[in-house]
């Protein structure tokens, strides 16, 4: 059985969670909130990108979506990253890998094909949200 007390979430899960209250993504957001959530410095600036882009204005006024934005970051805990990693057939990925190492993770939730193709990455489960709701 997989233990998931220290998690990775990559950004689409994040921010699907955030913009889509009745999405899996979401429910997975609210049940990681029990967890430690990790996060790095790479992981939160391309973050804070990715929700930044005018086609998500649409779903979320811009004051709601800073609100919740740092609400989720002030959750996390903040890993410094010290690995260096090259094994995602995505190299942007790489940075969830590198934090999941460094981080002491037990998983990283993603949709992220390129990130699933490795499970389990150094002993680190790498999860789609709906599997990550299926542990206990």
């Amino acid at each position: 059985m997989i233990k998931a007390e220290r998690l990775v979430l990559d950004t689409n899960v994040v921010l699907s969670g955030l913009l889509f209250p009745w999405s899996t993504a979401s429910h997975a957001l609210l049940k990681a909130q029990q967890a430690s959530l990790l996060a790095s410095d790479a992981t939160l600036l391309e973050l804070v990108e990715v929700f930044g882009r005018a086609r998500f204005d649409r779903y979320l006024e811009a004051a709601l979506q800073q609100r919740l934005l740092a609400e989720y970051m002030r959750a996390c805990e903040r890993i410094e990253v010290f690995h260096s990693i090259r094994a995602c057939r995505d190299p942007k990925d790489d940075m969830f890998l590198q934090l999941a190492v460094d981080g002491r993770a037990d998983a990283i939730v993603t949709g992220d094909a390129d990130l699933l193709a490795l499970h389990p990455f150094r002993g680190i489960a790498i999860l789609t949200p709906a599997d990550y709701l299926k542990l206990k």
